[in-house]
């Protein structure tokens, strides 16, 4: 308890009718996550983030999809500005396992959620929550290939493998060359943000990570990503062709050829950027690897 900041008590107090009686758990990442119980007995989340604009959206879209039942935390306030932070409480939902699988077989798993939360939000009319986060900011306007990220930039640029930065620059020129539409959707579908009971789903967190960007691209940065539970890494390059079909009988359209292009080139980025932050960050080449071992075969797919 004394470790929550001042602002936080009667925030509760105001915005939830109670005060904080005891802490669940408190996660630093990019947000900042409470889990606490209040006065009366109630379990909530609070989350605090620097308010870059983005929160209201994002908002407002889980609050879409937990009224329709998706299987996410029902969000109980508005963001509501604290300072230079944007603050909303949610439901606490515990419970559940992440999937460290990374078959073909739970790709398909994985496919339905994605495919379920993209036709729930495909009609949503909601402000962009723009800019979109940085490991899909490959519509970013700054000079060279990466978006500008000042902690990463002032870093040691030479410490990060060439190849990195040629598979991010052909892939993105690929994405671009498209010009595809741009829709609302998750860009952080990892294990590590999903929750399950067996096969079935029970959680999907990190709606902080919503994006706006053509929807082929955020179903072939998933196809990648899905099957990271730790460390960001790549799936199987079979298991996001799995991913991917699935997506597409699930949703009833066969993607055209520019969009499964687009998917396979997608799927390289948020991996060319975790890449470099290990590379800069000198951390284990989780995503290096991976990237080395899958780039040829997923830009030939790209066409890129």
């Amino acid at each position: 308890m004394d470790d929550l900041p001042d602002w936080l008590p009667a925030w509760c107090l105001d915005h939830l009718g109670g005060e904080p009686a005891g802490v669940l758990f408190q996660l630093h990442q990019m947000s900042t996550v409470f889990g606490l119980r209040l006065t009366g007995g109630t379990d909530v989340v609070v989350k605090a983030r620097a308010d870059d604009g983005r929160a209201a959206s994002c908002v407002a879209a889980q609050t879409r999809l937990a009224e329709r039942g998706f299987p996410c935390a029902r969000p109980l306030t508005p963001v509501v500005g604290v300072g230079p932070l944007a603050v909303h409480a949610e439901e606490h939902r515990p419970g559940g396992d992440i999937s460290h699988e990374d078959s073909s077989d739970a790709a398909v798993r994985y496919a339905t959620v994605f495919a379920h939360l993209m036709a729930e939000l495909a009609d949503a009319t909601l402000t962009p929550p723009l800019p979109n986060p940085r490991w899909v900011r490959w519509d970013h306007t700054n000079p060279g290939v990466w978006p500008a990220i000042e902690s990463l930039d002032d870093r040691d640029q030479s410490t990060v493998p060439a190849h990195i930065a040629d598979t991010a620059h052909r892939a993105r020129r690929r994405i671009l060359a498209a010009h595809l539409p741009n829709v609302l959707g998750h860009a952080d579908f990892e294990a590590q943000n999903l929750r399950w009971h067996g096969h079935q789903i029970w959680a999907v967190h990190d709606w902080d990570s919503l994006a706006w960007q053509p929807e082929a691209a955020l179903a072939g940065a998933a196809s990648g990503a899905f099957a990271s539970a730790g460390p960001p890494t790549l799936a199987p390059i079979e298991s996001s062709h799995a991913f991917l079909t699935a997506y597409q009988d699930i949703r009833g359209r066969r993607f055209t050829t520019a969009e499964q292009e687009t998917a396979w080139a997608a799927s390289l980025w948020p991996a060319a950027h975790n890449a470099r932050w290990e590379a800069l960050h000198g951390d284990p080449p989780t995503s290096g690897n991976a990237l080395k071992a899958q780039a040829a075969e997923r830009l030939r797919r790209a066409n890129a």
